[in-house]
C-alpha cells in the first residue's frame, strides 16, 4: 500500500512536555509511560520526566510542561468509518433517537414541538429512531406524521440512515400514490390492502434529494439531502467539533461525492480542518479517479486520499441487506445486492490492478461472499501482500469467510455501537445468527485484524462507547449478545479503534500509537480504560483533544 508522503502544517508549534498518570502508547509492545515531549506537531521521546527533560536539553529546547495530574493519555481515537457531513446535517435535525423517545407519540411529540419553532412551510426532519427498539416495535406511518403537519414535508429518518418515513404531504406533493411502481433499488411501502404506510427505502428517497442523490445507478444508497455550501460547511464544523469531544484525531470519511470532496477542499484551503481527514470516492467516481491519475494514496497531514468506497448489500438496521430466504421478522422482505456478482468483481478488479485499497459495505453472509470472492480474483491476477481491502461493517461472515479473510489481508471496519443501540433488533430480524453480529472474538482468534469505528451519525463518535460494548457485548437495554467468545480485551478494543485505524487507513507510519516521529494526536481521559471494569469504560470523560501537539478541545 502506497504511503501517504506528509506535509508539516504546524512547523510554529512549541515544544512541549506533557505528564500524566499514565500514558498508553499502544506500540507494537504496548509500553506506557509518564511523559511525552513534542515539538512542530512531532513526538521526540516518550518515557519518564527527566528522559524527556534530557532529550529536550539535547536538542537545546526550553519545552513548556503541561501536568495532567492524574489523567490517562491515549492516542487519538482513529474513526476509519464516518459520514461527517451526514451527521452535522443531523446534527441540526430533531434527535428522536432512544434517549429522546421509546414510543411514536414521543416522536410525534419531539417533531410537533420543532414544527412550531420553524418557518411556515419549513420541512421537519427527524433522525435516529429504530423501530424494533420503540414500544410499538414498528415504524410510525405517514398518518401519525400527519399529527406533526400537513401542510409541509415531515421526514424521520431512520436509524440506519437508509430510508425511514414521510407525511402524507410529502407522498402527494411528489405524485406518489398506491400504484406507483417502486424505483430499482428502493421501495414505496403499503400495507395488507396495498395502502402505503409513508415508509420509504433507498432509491425511493429520490422524493428528498430528487434524481441526483446517490442511488442504485451510483453504486449506493442515498444518505442525506443537499444544502447551500455555506450550510454544509457550518454542518462539517459541528460535526468535527463533536468528533474532537470523543477524543477523536483521525477519520475515514466512506462516502465522498463531489460535494463532501468539495467541502473539504474548501476547508482545507482555509486551514479550517482541525483533525485528520482520509476520503473513500464513491465507485461510480472510479473512472475519475483513474483519468485523473488517483492511483494511490495522496494528500497532506490533513486531508488525503485513501481509497474507493464500494456498496454489496444495505443495511440490518433497515433490512436491506441481503438474505435471499428472507427476514424471520418478515419473510417477504430479502433486502438486496446493489451489483451482480460478475460486475462488481469487475470493479473491484479495476481498482485493485490500479493499487487502490477498496472499502465495501456488505452486512449479510451472502453479500461478504461476492466481496471476498471479488478480493480473492483480485489478488490472483495481481498479487499484493499489504493491499488492506477492508469490508465495512462486515456484520454476519462465516467462520469459513473469516478464515479466508485472514488468508487475503481483509481488513473487517467494525461498529459495535450498533450492537449496543439495536443488537436484539439484529436477532428479531434475521433469527438465531443475529447473536454473532460483529463478532470481534472470532476475528481475534482467527489472526484478524479488526477496526472499531463509529459509522456517525448512525452512532454517536463516541469511541469509549464503543470500546466498552466490545468488551462487554452488553446492549443498550442491557441484553448480552452471543457468548463471551464474541468480546476482546480492553486492549484489543483500544487497539482497534487507534493504531489498527489507523493502518486501515494507511497512515500507520504517522499515527495510531505515540512514538517517536508519529503525530503528537492525542485524548486525555479522566481514567484507564484498560484498568476499570469493562462495563465502566463509556463513563470515562473525555477531557483534552490534542492535534498536531496542539490543544483542540477542552471538555467543560
Amino acid at each position: 500500500m502506497r504511503k501517504l508522503v506528509p506535509f508539516d502544517v504546524s512547523a510554529q508549534a512549541a515544544p512541549r512536555i506533557v505528564t500524566a498518570r499514565t500514558i498508553r502508547t499502544v506500540d507494537a509492545g504496548d509500553a506506557t509511560a509518564t511523559a511525552m515531549l513534542f515539538e512542530r506537531g512531532r513526538i521526540l521521546a516518550v518515557g519518564t520526566l527527566d528522559e524527556c527533560r534530557d532529550a529536550a536539553a539535547r536538542r537545546g529546547l526550553q519545552p513548556e510542561h503541561v501536568d495532567l495530574g492524574d489523567a490517562v493519555v491515549v492516542p487519538g481515537f482513529v474513526d476509519a468509518h464516518a459520514h461527517p457531513l451526514m451527521y452535522g446535517q443531523m446534527m441540526t435535525w430533531v434527535d428522536c433517537g432512544p434517549e429522546k423517545a421509546g414510543n411514536i407519540p414521543e416522536i410525534v411529540a419531539l417533531l410537533t414541538a420543532a414544527a412550531a419553532e420553524l418557518p411556515a412551510g419549513r420541512p421537519v426532519r427527524g433522525y435516529g429512531y429504530e423501530q424494533r427498539n420503540l414500544a410499538e416495535k414498528r415504524h410510525p406511518t405517514r398518518f401519525e406524521l400527519d399529527q406533526v403537519a400537513a401542510d409541509r414535508e415531515v421526514y424521520l429518518m431512520n436509524a440506519s440512515g437508509h430510508g425511514g418515513v414521510v407525511n402524507s404531504f410529502t407522498l402527494a406533493r411528489n405524485g406518489v400514490t398506491r400504484d406507483t411502481p417502486n424505483p430499482a433499488g428502493g421501495e414505496f411501502f403499503r400495507d395488507s390492502d396495498g395502502e402505503l404506510t409513508g415508509e420509504l427505502s433507498d432509491a425511493a428517497c429520490n422524493i428528498l434529494t430528487g434524481v441526483h442523490g446517490v442511488k442504485i445507478g451510483h453504486h449506493g444508497p442515498n444518505f442525506h439531502l443537499a444544502d447551500e455550501p455555506a450550510e454544509h460547511l457550518r454542518q462539517l464544523d459541528a460535526a468535527t467539533r463533536r468528533f474532537l469531544a470523543g477524543g477523536v484525531t483521525a477519520l475515514g470519511d466512506c462516502q465522498v461525492t463531489r460535494r463532501e470532496f468539495d467541502m473539504y477542499l474548501r476547508l482545507a484551503e482555509t486551514g479550517g480542518l482541525p483533525l485528520r481527514v482520509s476520503m473513500y470516492l464513491l465507485s461510480h467516481l472510479l473512472d475519475d479517479a483513474l483519468e485523473m491519475g488517483l492511483v494511490g494514496q495522496f494528500g497532506n497531514a490533513y486531508l488525503s486520499f485513501a481509497g474507493i468506497k464500494l456498496y454489496a448489500d444495505g443495511t440490518l438496521g433497515g433490512w436491506t441487506a441481503y438474505f435471499p430466504d428472507g427476514y424471520v421478522g418478515d419473510p417477504c422482505r430479502t433486502g438486496q445486492l446493489y451489483h451482480e456478482p460478475a460486475e462488481y468483481t469487475a470493479l473491484v478488479r479495476r481498482a485493485h490492478a490500479a493499487g487502490l485499497q477498496t472499502a465495501t459495505h456488505a452486512q449479510s453472509p451472502t453479500a461478504i461472499e461476492m466481496v471476498i470472492s471479488a478480493i480473492e480474483e483480485a489478488l490472483a491476477d495481481r498479487p499484493d501482500l499489504d493491499a488492506r481491502h477492508r469490508i465495512e461493517h462486515c456484520g454476519l461472515p462465516t467462520p469459513e469467510q473469516i478464515r479466508r479473510m485472514a488468508a487475503s489481508g481483509i481488513r473487517p471496519v467494525n461498529q459495535t455501537q450498533h450492537y449496543y443501540n439495536w443488537g436484539e433488533g439484529v436477532e428479531e430480524a434475521i433469527g438465531t445468527p443475529g447473536e454473532r453480529f460483529n463478532p470481534l472474538g472470532e476475528f481475534a482468534a482467527a489472526g484478524v485484524p479488526f477496526t472499531i469505528s463509529s459509522d456517525a451519525p448512525v452512532a454517536e463518535p463516541i469511541p469509549l462507547e464503543a470500546i466498552q460494548t466490545a468488551v462487554t457485548r452488553l446492549t443498550r437495554r442491557g441484553h448480552t449478545l452471543g457468548p463471551d467468545t464474541l468480546r476482546v480485551s480492553a486492549g484489543a478494543a483500544l487497539r482497534a479503534h487507534t493504531i489498527e485505524g489507523a493502518v486501515s487507513l494507511g497512515r500507520e507510519d504517522d499515527l495510531g500509537s505515540l512514538e517517536v516521529g508519529k503525530c503528537a494526536d492525542f485524548a486525555v481521559l479522566s481514567d484507564d480504560p484498560l484498568t476499570v471494569d469493562g462495563a465502566a469504560i463509556g463513563g470515562i470523560r473525555v477531557l483534552q483533544t490534542w492535534v498536531d501537539g496542539e490543544l483542540r478541545h477542552q471538555a467543560d
